[in-house]
């Protein structure tokens, strides 16, 4: 190995340092408290009344869920730079190009949040209501907060797609187990199946796709657990 290689795979992060940076940005994401403790109790399902009053008596709420969504989403363009290092020795372009649909990804949702911010401003603003009345201030909280769950569904096709990317990586890798490859395509498959569901196949029952989606959560493990170990590796080298 020459100079310049050397340098190349030591400029950014070592795989020990990518691995863990990964670990613990998937690890102190606060998006499974923002979306399963947060967001149920102030937006109901089909009572925008309700949750518009909801977030109009607890404002400091919604800010948390907002800011909950704004650290996630900047995590993942943590953890894209990170998985890009960490398997950028199994083929560093591919790792690009993985890297670059999480970061489209992260694109995507940061710029449907602002439709939560247009929610936030519109129910605890109390001239909005006034100048257009109540009924037509509530319709448009109800097209925001379905905006941002219209734009997070497409930007997970995109994140599928980069997980399948990812998981391939690591089944090509050989110092990260081959099965957590495996589970990450088809994490990945699963994400893209659902996202496509209300346009292609609306009434399938795809509840069974739960499954699929601990991928996620195997591999955080597995960084975090046995990252500390991992030692720089040679570029992988594939017969042709």
């Amino acid at each position: 190995m020459d100079a310049t290689t050397r340098a190349d795979r030591h400029d950014g992060l070592t795989l020990r340092q990518a691995a863990l940076v990964a670990g613990f940005g998937y690890l102190l994401s606060p998006v499974t408290f923002a979306e399963f403790q947060l967001y149920p109790k102030v937006v109901i399902p089909g009572n925008i009344v309700q949750t518009f009053t909801n977030i109009n008596a607890h404002p400091q709420t919604f800010a948390t869920i907002i800011l909950c969504y704004l650290i996630t989403f900047l995590e993942d363009i943590v953890l894209a730079w990170a998985l890009f290092y960490l398997l950028a020795p199994v083929n560093r372009a591919l790792s690009w190009l993985t890297a670059w649909f999480r970061l489209i990804y992260a694109a995507i949702v940061l710029v449907g949040l602002t439709n939560l911010i247009a929610a936030y401003h519109l129910a605890t603003t109390s001239g909005y209501a006034a100048s257009f009345g109540l009924v037509p201030v509530r319709a448009q909280v109800d097209l925001a907060l379905h905006m941002f769950r219209y734009d997070w569904s497409f930007g997970l096709i995109v994140f599928g797609i980069h997980l399948v990317l990812l998981g391939y990586l690591i089944f090509r890798s050989h110092y990260v187990p081959w099965i957590i490859g495996i589970l990450l395509v088809v994490d990945g498959a699963g994400w893209i199946t659902d996202s496509l569901q209300p346009y292609f196949y609306p009434s399938a029952n795809l509840g069974f796709l739960f499954v699929t989606f601990f991928g996620e959560l195997i591999f955080m493990l597995w960084l975090l657990i046995a990252g500390w170990r991992l030692r720089e590796a040679a570029p992988v080298v594939h017969a042709t």
